[in-house]
């Protein structure tokens, strides 16, 4: 316990599934977390729940004013030592019926958001004396996978964008890595997925991953135990990267 004492983090999407557990931890271990979403009921009533270390905010991470709003609300708080970079949409469509305008949404929120993100805290961070930001990627952005040409587009961006902060903000003192889940229960998954039990039979732990797993990774590399780690790309799958599982004869 206590591995984010006195630090303030910045949580998008934290209104439910994965951000809103990331921002649970988050408190467990010392952190004031400020959480943003366009979900305001769900995130204002998770806020009041999760007591005075919490504070919730409108943030469209596809919106410059609402990122200087939070970036404000966390400096008030405390120096700025961590973004997690969770916000995200998803849809399965294949190439031949995916719109250009909704292709461009789904990158404007998945990756402009996080450019945007990492933009906002560049300088209160460095003021700060330097931090962690966290992109939540996916396996999508590692490789093809069927129907995801616009959702594998916005992520492996976030990828690249990684590497190329890591770069950049280094000197800064501030640490950019990205996560790159699997299949993780949350309302991202439809319901006729979560429920049948051979949906992820292929995996070598067959199963889909839990948002606290999520959460305890995102955790290491917000942490200073993850202090001489940036750049990094962490893959948490259950196995699914590992290679090609045997065909059944």
């Amino acid at each position: 316990m206590g591995r984010l004492t006195g630090k303030t983090a910045i949580i998008t999407g934290a209104a439910r599934g994965q951000g809103a557990t990331e921002a649970r931890l988050f408190l467990a271990e010392g952190a004031q977390v400020v959480m943003g979403d366009v979900l305001d009921d769900q995130g204002e009533a998770l806020a009041a729940e999760l007591g005075e270390a919490a504070c919730y905010l409108h943030l469209d991470v596809t919106n410059p004013d609402d990122w200087t709003h939070a970036v404000k609300l966390a400096e008030e708080i405390g120096p700025l030592n961590v973004l997690i970079n969770n916000a995200g949409i998803h849809w399965v469509c294949p190439i031949e019926e995916e719109q250009p305008d909704k292709a461009l949404q789904m990158f404007s929120v998945n990756a402009l958001g996080s450019f945007m993100g990492i933009q906002a805290v560049r300088e209160p961070m460095s003021r700060a004396g330097g931090g962690s930001i966290v992109n939540i990627s996916s396996v999508a952005g590692m490789t093809g996978i069927h129907g995801h040409s616009a959702y594998g587009m916005s992520k492996w961006a976030v990828r690249g964008l990684t590497k190329v902060a890591a770069l950049e903000l280094g000197p800064l003192g501030i640490r950019v890595n990205s996560i790159h889940p699997g299949p993780i229960n949350t309302a991202m998954l439809p319901d006729r997925v979560r429920d049948n039990p051979d949906t992820f039979s292929h995996l070598p732990l067959g199963r889909a991953g839990q948002p606290e797993e999520v959460a305890q990774l995102a955790l290491y590399l917000a942490s200073d135990d993850a202090s001489f780690q940036s750049g990094g790309e962490y893959i948490i799958d259950g196995g699914g990267w590992a290679g090609h599982p045997p065909r059944n004869s």
